[in-house]
């Protein structure tokens, strides 16, 4: 995900640490904030962080949202409630976003509907059916 272009290379805004090296050795980072350009689509999709909060998507242990408790669940830790809350959510997203690519898109057309895509790729979901 990092490697293809994700959250405008500022998921994380610099604060890498605490992760693998090895997941950030071909990723595309921004330095100084979101950029559409390093995205794999090269668009903004997703909603921003402000509405996260809204919706409650947001947890203490995750204040940065889904893609920092996925990273942290793929490297072991494990928190019930929230697991649960974001497989739960995970699982929810891809199907919806994946079907309306395939209801409106010619096969093998990438670039058709490339803001759900993009959002697919920022949901460990593969992007390219």
């Amino acid at each position: 995900m990092l490697e293809l272009g994700v959250f405008g290379g500022w998921y994380f805004k610099g604060e890498i640490l605490e992760f693998p090296k090895e997941w950030f050795r071909h990723a595309k980072l921004s330095q100084n904030g979101f950029n559409k350009k390093l995205n794999y689509f090269k668009i903004e999709s997703g909603q921003p962080m402000s509405v996260w909060i809204e919706k409650n998507w947001i947890t203490a242990d995750d204040p940065l949202g889904w893609f920092q408790w996925y990273c942290r669940y793929s490297m072991g830790r494990r928190l019930e409630d929230v697991d649960d809350f974001q497989i739960k959510r995970w699982r929810a997203f891809g199907p919806r976003h994946i079907g309306g690519i395939k209801g409106n898109c010619e096969p093998n057309d990438i670039w058709c509907r490339p803001r759900q895509r993009q959002a697919l790729l920022q949901w460990a979901y593969d992007p390219f059916i």
